[in-house]
């Protein structure tokens, strides 16, 4: 075996006194295969994977066990030994790229620094040749951006062309897909799986995609709070599972016939009760009623290049908007100038029946439809101040917008936010980095919703969140515009969640709108090339499929 996990325990240090983390963690991976680690956020899928890269931070600790790779016992390794073996022969591909990469060097030197390291030739070509591998357009101009000037998606990319730099013998790839839309998942797939056949190389996918895990993986490890529950061969696992668990998360997984009523009638796997599906009249307005938020030709251009190309589109009062495109195609830009975070070059943006884009971004905080108008940000790690508690991340815009002091009334509206978003209260006085990526992603939308605004700006919202709490949270969202009449704004690269969820739907590319329409209609008639290769790249969950793996290298050139 390449790879193996002895009965390992991990356990964290916090305020309270020692919390185990891991208990009796027991896996095995060989060279050339693939290992898939699933379950819900919170199970320890990152602790593992962590821990086998010895980079539990100061809390964390190896309580017991071993972890034999290459038949050498690491658990204890030195700095030197484990410097010289990450990257090169153990490497991995962490969950939040923007934490991982160095904000003040280009992607240019950051992918140098890792061959560098192991005295690899760091070549313009070289690097150039590792961005085309991961499809980044035009890679000659990134070469020389900074972290903050790249999306989520690219910064997903940039990570995945470092830990793939040196051809190591074990890649761990810690929900890998994560940030990036669905065509672009499917070529970075092809290209892990390519390189893993070419190399012989082994690969751990952490995934809380049942989809993904079903297509990629030669076996499964399901973890439930921090147990490995079941493990098995892909097929005869997902089709015949025999923990109650696994059966709860197969249930949850949306298939291609899935819409948010199917999940909404299916028991969620951490056991809480999902209530009623949608309504039918979920947009009735009377006709004629003005358009919640309208954009008129709306316009954005980033160093001459058009990030957003006079969009014009609206949504009606508790209205559900999806906006669809790959990576770099304006979603996010247009999602922070709806927000006013961004001034437009040109175009209106019209709210509630009043202008709001002669306010410059820099004072839209005095505006009275600041508090109106809210987003939940892309990256749920980077949108948090990691000096403030999960309580006070929630409880800002409430003292901000609505000058709320601490008190009982406070505390009842944060605790209310943070319950409709399944956060568990104890949860509230922990920090960011005491808390998994999912956990974070519901602080972000429980901020949101906090202050009830009337439109909703959701970026990317469910991206870090298992199947289950997906379903937990669009029904939220679709109780909150019936209930409360709230627009929504969605703005994802997962089909499958807007297909749920949304009304209509806009596709974007390149900034700029190529179709627009009712949901059923796109989704069962695509007009636009570019609209049927986003259709057609949607990954569903089939328990059936048998896991994909490459014989000959493939680049995203051969599709």
């Amino acid at each position: 075996m390449l790879l193996q996990v002895e009965a390992l325990n991990v356990a964290f240090n916090t305020r309270h006194g020692p919390v185990t983390a891991l208990h009796g963690i027991d896996l095995a991976i060989d060279r050339g295969e693939t290992l898939g680690i699933v379950g819900e956020s919170g199970s320890g899928k990152s602790v593992t994977s962590l821990a086998i890269m010895r980079l539990l931070d100061r809390a964390g600790r190896i309580q017991s066990g071993r972890i034999l790779f290459d038949g050498a016992d690491i658990t204890a390794a030195s700095h030197t030994d484990l410097r010289r073996l990450r990257g090169s022969a153990l490497s991995m591909i962490f969950q939040n790229p923007r934490v991982a990469l160095n904000p003040i060097r280009t992607v240019q030197q950051q992918i140098a620094d890792v061959l560098r390291a192991h005295d690899k030739p760091a070549t313009r070509l070289q690097i150039l040749a590792l961005l085309n591998d991961v499809r980044i357009r035009d890679p000659e101009r990134r070469l020389t951006a900074y972290p903050h000037e790249l999306s989520g998606g690219m910064c997903q990319r940039i990570m995945i062309a470092m830990a793939i730099a040196c051809e190591p013998t074990l890649l761990i790839a810690d929900e890998p897909t994560t940030g990036l839309d669905v065509t672009t998942q499917q070529t970075v797939m092809e290209l892990l799986a390519a390189i893993k056949a070419e190399k012989g190389m082994a690969l751990i996918l952490i995934t809380h995609d049942l989809g993904l895990a079903a297509r990629w993986c030669d076996r499964i490890a399901v973890m439930e709070q921090g147990r490995v529950v079941e493990t098995g061969q892909t097929t005869a696992l997902f089709q015949s599972p025999k923990h109650p668990y696994t059966s709860r998360l197969v249930a949850a997984s949306p298939t291609r016939r899935s819409r948010l009523q199917d999940l909404t009638e299916k028991p969620s796997p951490v056991g809480r009760g999902l209530g009623e599906g949608p309504s039918k009249s979920t947009n009735a307005h009377p006709p004629g009623t003005p358009p919640l938020l309208e954009l008129k030709t709306l316009t954005k251009t980033f160093d001459h290049h058009k990030a957003v190309d006079a969009v014009s589109l609206n949504i009606p009062p508790a209205g559900a908007l999806g906006l669809v495109g790959e990576s770099g195609s304006g979603k996010s830009t247009l999602s922070r100038l709806i927000t006013r975070l961004i001034d437009p070059d040109a175009g209106e943006i019209i709210f509630n029946g009043e202008s709001i884009s002669d306010t410059p971004s820099r004072d839209f905080h005095r505006h009275p439809a600041r508090a109106q108008i809210q987003i939940v940000f892309q990256d749920p790690h980077d949108s948090l101040n990691p000096r403030d508690t999960a309580f006070d991340s929630i409880a800002h815009p409430l003292r901000r917008l609505h000058h709320m002091r601490d008190g009982t009334a406070l505390t009842t509206k944060v605790r209310d936010a943070a319950t409709r978003c399944g956060l568990p209260l104890d949860l509230l006085d922990r920090f960011p980095h005491q808390l998994s990526g999912g956990q974070k992603a519901r602080i972000g939308i429980a901020r949101a919703i906090a202050p009830a605004p009337r439109l909703l700006v959701l970026d990317e919202p469910t991206a870090a969140l298992d199947v289950s709490v997906q379903a937990v949270i669009l029904q939220l969202l679709d109780r909150l515009r019936r209930e409360d009449g709230i627009g929504l704004l969605f703005v994802s690269h997962d089909l499958n969640v807007v297909r749920m969820l949304c009304d209509h739907l806009v596709v974007l590319q390149q900034g700029q709108v190529v179709e627009t329409g009712p949901s059923a209609d796109i989704f069962a008639n695509p007009k636009t090339p570019y609209t049927r290769l986003l259709l057609d790249a949607i990954p569903y969950f089939d328990p059936s499929i048998k896991p994909q793996n490459p014989k000959h290298p493939r680049t995203p050139n051969d599709r």
